[in-house]
Order: C-alpha cells, then sequence, then structure tokens
C-alpha cells in the first residue's frame, strides 16, 4: 500500500462547472468528517463538497459522500478510483462550482471520476510503512552523533528542545528501532535516554 504524504490539487472544468479535487492526508474516518468541513470552510461558495476516503493499514475503511448530487454519482465514482489507486490514508474533497448547465448522471458520474484522477497524476506518495515514536535526551557533546544516526534510521518529523540537555522527538520506521537503540547506548555509553512510544 501507499500513503499519500501532502495535500495536492488538481482542477477541470466540465460545461462551465468548475470541479476542483484535494487530496489530503487522514489516518481515521473522524479525521475525514474535520477535512471535509475545512474545505467547505475554504469554499463557502460551492455548489458541492463531495468526498472520498480510503483509510486503514490495509486501505479497507471507506467513507465517501455525494453531498446532495443524485444518489451515487458523485462520491461513489471518486471512492472507486480511490480504491484502484492502492493509496491508503488519502481523504479527495471535490468541490463543484455549478456552471449552470445539468450534467446528468452519466455526466456526473465521469466528472467526478475524472475529477479523482486528476488528482491523483499530481499527488506525492510513499510506501506505507509502519512508524515508532521516539524521544532522545542527550547533553550537548553527544548532538553531532545522535543526528548523524538519525539520518542512518529514517527519521522524520523531528522536534527538538535545546534546554539544559537537548531533546529530540520525532518517527522511525518499526524496522529501524533497534538499530535506534543499539546506537544511541554505544554513543552515550549510558548516559543518553531513549523512550519509545
Amino acid at each position: 500500500m501507499l500513503t499519500l504524504l501532502e495535500r495536492a490539487q488538481a482542477e477541470i472544468e466540465v460545461k462551465k462547472s468548475r470541479f476542483i479535487a484535494i487530496a489530503i492526508p487522514a489516518e481515521s474516518l473522524d479525521e475525514v468528517k474535520s477535512i471535509v468541513k475545512s474545505v467547505w470552510a475554504i469554499h463557502p461558495e460551492a455548489t458541492h463538497v463531495v468526498h472520498a476516503a480510503v483509510v486503514g493499514k490495509a486501505g479497507t475503511m471507506y467513507s465517501s459522500s455525494d453531498d446532495r448530487e443524485p444518489k451515487n454519482t458523485a462520491g461513489r465514482p471518486a471512492l472507486e478510483v480511490l480504491k484502484g489507486s492502492g493509496i491508503t490514508n488519502i481523504c479527495v474533497c471535490i468541490v463543484r462550482y455549478f456552471g449552470g448547465t445539468l450534467l446528468g448522471t452519466g455526466g456526473l458520474v465521469k466528472a467526478y471520476g475524472d475529477s479523482a484522477k486528476e488528482v491523483l497524476k499530481v499527488v506525492k506518495t510513499e510506501e506505507l510503512i509502519e512508524r515508532v515514536s521516539f524521544k532522545i535526551m542527550l547533553a550537548y557533546d553527544s548532538y553531532t552523533l545522535i543526528k548523524r544516526l538519525l539520518d542512518e534510521v529514517k527519521a522524520t518529523s523531528l522536534s527538538e528542545d535545546f534546554a539544559t540537555g537537548i531533546t529530540i522527538k520525532g518517527q522511525i520506521p518499526l524496522t529501524e528501532k533497534d538499530k535506534l537503540h543499539g546506537g544511541v547506548l554505544d554513543i552515550g555509553q549510558g548516559k543518553i535516554q531513549i523512550e519509545f512510544s
């Protein structure tokens, strides 16, 4: 499975109606609800904000909505595109600004499906990897060696706090946990604390 790395957007026009597809990372169905609300907040003048989402490690939890479009003409075609993409933890909101011409059910299915396909052409993804969070507390003299170790274990989402000592928090692939733990013990000789969660 792939997972979405960052927000992406694409737009198509069908008979003067604008369809703006926005792909946003989402890790739960609850998160999908708040994403849809946030997209409405950005596009309050839109006629519809349809969504489709695939979440979960196996990509087996789904959500979709036609948002007042005729049943199964909007959310479902977008969801089918997502299900076929091999991407999980993704929510695609398709914002429609009505252009004055009715598209009919077939036209709507095509427009919403095509919108989802367009945004998938520009998304950035990576292989879904199980990650573990860590927190390291160290003295200043070990900082350079620890930073080098964190690069080796592909640490991401790093935050650093410099006070009397240094606290580094982040995430690593679960497969790198033993390497990080062993490396910290080697560098710190028991003087560096590490916690995993």
